[in-house]
């Protein structure tokens, strides 16, 4: 999936491992807190969990490449043609790759190609506790459905889950919005937001 700042690759911990560790084994353990794994202690653990994520058959993992560089991956799960609902998460940013341009319009690019498939919904599901991933799915235009109370347990924790989803019927109009906000026209010639995808998504 090529988009004009990014382009998303199939997870490949061979190509791909080295330099995701590179970006993220610095970061704060806080980037963690919210995912099944991590954080790592070495490259080892790092690739084991890398492997893991693709080792589901329903699960369909992608590396965000920028300037030729990995800074972060996520991935297509509980992929389930026959009702045509998918879900995207484990979502994992490195520092540089957050909060940017790139980091938005892999998750438009990825959301897209759901539609682009004949799927009817996408699904996006995080710890009810994640303030910053619930703003970043109300940003990216999915309605909030309800939480699911003690849905699963993680990390010796219970885990309320907040669910959103995007169904096909409103795509089109989202993906205008998108397209509206990725425009080069909307951004200076630093690479500086004229107006925001939140401004955007409740005009």
């Amino acid at each position: 999936m090529v988009g004009r700042t990014v382009i998303l690759e199939p997870l490949d911990p061979t190509g791909h491992g080295p330099g995701l560790w590179e970006v993220m084994r610095d970061a704060p353990d806080s980037i963690w807190t919210y995912m099944a794994f991590g954080p790592f202690h070495d490259y080892r653990q790092f690739e084991t969990a890398l492997d893991g994520i693709l080792a589901p058959a329903d699960w369909s993992p992608y590396t965000a490449v920028v300037e030729d560089k990995p800074l972060g991956f996520a991935s297509y799960l509980r992929i389930d043609p026959p009702i045509g609902s998918i879900e995207i998460g484990s979502i994992t940013w490195s520092p540089p790759m957050q909060r940017t341009t790139s980091s938005t319009e892999a998750l438009f690019l990825m959301i897209d190609h759901v539609f682009d498939l004949g799927y009817r919904r996408c699904e996006w599901k995080c710890d009810d506790l994640n303030e910053a991933s619930r703003g970043t799915a109300t940003r990216l235009g999915f309605t909030y459905e309800g939480t699911f109370r003690k849905a699963t347990h993680y990390k010796g924790r219970n885990r309320d889950t907040a669910w959103y989803s995007i169904i096909d019927d409103e795509w089109p109009e989202l993906r205008g919005k998108f397209s509206d906000w990725l425009s080069e026209a909307n951004f200076d010639e630093k690479g500086r937001q004229m107006r925001s995808l939140r401004e955007m998504m409740t005009r």
